[in-house]
């Protein structure tokens, strides 16, 4: 059976039960026990051998019964501070309360917390994105870390179909319009899907759109534009300074920022491994809640399946499977129990992924 009893307690109830059914003086029961000649005499007195509360009986308070409920009264309706209720209190209730008393008041009344008292507003509902066939595309840029055998840091262009999930990167070494051309045109010969819309924000690799102190309009004319409109590709913009517009490449951004968080990279084409490597894994082995848990190329699959007019070429299940793969050939070292590397056709020393 499970006792409460006082931390500082040193009999229990069986004990004290002793304690008071015993005859014998208090100085013996005392010396048995352990305990303090008081200790014997109060349990002599009582009939019930349990711990009785130590919460006081009398509350110290100044305020009155009929000023509590006047403070709780106020603090419900006015929602106010404990300071600003504690100046009202003392000005036109009772001059002599405590700023903690008044705090105790409000607690024992279940008016402590001021944030529970609010109404509760309802939450932002996250609206989906809108659904649309393969072919809508978001595109951006991801800074990459500068590794000890590079001069200069470069640059991620990153592409993502808005339907299939499906992600398409190149490393450049600067982020200028002929780095986003060489990008859009490497996409649109890896990519299985037709492309018809492509959304980018608005850095000057991607448009001549300004808007220093007035919003302008892009001319067009720019050289993205340009190989836009050659590729029957219609050229979005997001609206100035709201990348959330951008928010499905965004957060694919945020997944390669956790790729190169928590790795160390020994030198630059170690990093394009593995971000390569992650892409293809994204893209093959990695099921999205979005596509029903299904992963990106199972998406495009079933869409060629249905909507094969979509496609101006088969996709394909893993890389390396064809020459029009939309992945480069990525290799890996395959050890063997004696320690040595034995070398594969194709590539001594490295297998396919």
């Amino acid at each position: 059976m499970l006792i409460a009893l006082h931390k500082n307690a040193r009999t229990t109830p069986a004990v004290r039960a002793e304690i008071a059914a015993s005859s014998e003086t208090a100085p013996v029961l005392a010396q048995r026990y352990g305990i303090t000649e008081q200790t014997v005499y109060k349990w002599k007195k009582r009939e019930v051998f349990g711990d009785r509360s130590h919460t006081a009986h009398h509350l110290q308070t100044v305020l009155t019964p009929a000023q509590e409920t006047v403070v709780v009264h106020l603090r419900r309706t006015l929602l106010l501070p404990l300071d600003d209720l504690l100046a009202v209190t003392r000005e036109f209730i009772c001059p002599h309360v405590s700023r903690s008393g008044l705090d105790r008041c409000l607690r024992r009344h279940g008016a402590g917390n001021l944030n529970a008292l609010k109404p509760q507003e309802p939450q932002p509902v996250h609206k989906a994105f809108k659904t649309y066939e393969p072919g809508y595309v978001h595109m951006d840029v991801k800074y990459l870390p500068q590794m000890q055998d590079e001069s200069s840091r470069r640059y991620l262009f990153v592409a993502i179909d808005r339907a299939t999930r499906w992600v398409f990167v190149q490393f450049k070494a600067n982020k200028t319009a002929a780095s986003a051309q060489a990008f859009l045109k490497a996409l649109h010969k890896a990519c299985p899907i037709r492309i018809n819309k492509l959304l980018t924000d608005n850095g000057k690799e991607f448009t001549d759109r300004l808007f220093a102190s007035k919003e302008r309009e892009p001319s067009g004319n720019h050289e993205f534009d340009q190989l836009c409109r050659e590729l029957g590709i219609e050229h979005r913009l997001t609206k100035p300074r709201t990348p959330r517009t951008n928010g499905m490449v965004e957060r694919f951004n945020g997944r390669i920022a956790d790729v190169l968080k928590t790795h160390r990279f020994n030198s630059r084409e170690d990093m394009e491994q593995t971000l390569q490597r992650y892409v293809a894994l994204y893209n093959h082995q990695l099921p999205q809640s979005a596509l029903g848990s299904k992963t990106p190329m199972q998406a495009m699959k079933q869409w060629y399946l249905e909507r094969p007019d979509l496609f101006h070429k088969r996709p394909y299940d893993r890389p390396g499977c064809n020459t029009n793969s939309p992945f480069p050939v990525i290799w890996f070292r395959r050890p063997i129990p004696n320690g040595r590397v034995s070398p594969p056709a194709g590539k001594p020393g490295y297998d396919q992924f």
